[in-house]
């Protein structure tokens, strides 16, 4: 069976010409990739942009990849690069405040919020929503640290800084990971940390 072979070994068997192993180095990590595109573009239509774009990026470059590193680090920089990318793109598009669609996003977000009050009272979800409020970067290195498992040099390589970089960047991405749950816990964010 394909999925009990390594990263290295479909990625030889995808360089061969065996499409379906890339099919299932897609399947084995399109969850981490969602996520971590989610914590850049914040809404589920562009992080499925992103994701996508990412594996396409990630096959045409495969007979690139070297194996220095873990393939998902070098697969979690593609993702890095191409979200950077999609929101310097975004930023040149710019809509107004009263923009019929923004209003009903926000209503819709008010209902979803209030439809799920059983949801947002667990400890993932609060998690979730503060590591959503960070800045991109933060969110970023939050959860490659924490979701993705990797580590400190890993990192680097994803986000082509020096690793002591990281380290102080996830340092003051806690910090403010912690101000945001207080503000939003108050007394229930001791259970949390």
């Amino acid at each position: 069976m394909q999925s009990k072979l390594s990263d290295i070994e479909l990625i030889e068997q995808t360089l061969g010409g065996n499409q379906s192993a890339y099919a299932d180095l897609v399947k084995r990590h399109q969850r981490f990739v969602f996520t971590l595109a989610t914590r850049f573009t914040k809404t589920r239509e562009d992080a499925e942009e992103v994701a996508q774009d990412s594996f396409v990026k990630a096959y045409r470059s495969l007979q690139n990849f070297e194996g220095h590193s873990k393939f998902t680090t070098w697969l979690y920089s593609i993702v890095y690069t191409t979200a950077m990318t999609f929101l310097r793109k975004r930023r040149l598009d710019t809509s107004s405040i009263d923009d019929e669609k923004n209003f009903i996003q926000v209503e819709n977000q008010n209902a979803g919020f209030e439809n799920n009050l059983a949801e947002n009272r667990s400890r993932a979800f609060y998690l979730n929503q503060a590591i959503e409020q960070l800045l991109p970067d933060d969110a970023t290195i939050i959860t490659l640290f924490y979701k993705g498992e990797q580590t400190l040099e890993e990192i680097a390589v994803t986000l082509g800084i020096e690793p002591n970089n990281v380290k102080v960047k996830l340092f003051r991405a806690r910090q403010r990971l912690k101000e945001k749950l207080e503000r939003s816990l108050k007394h229930e964010v001791n259970e949390l940390l």
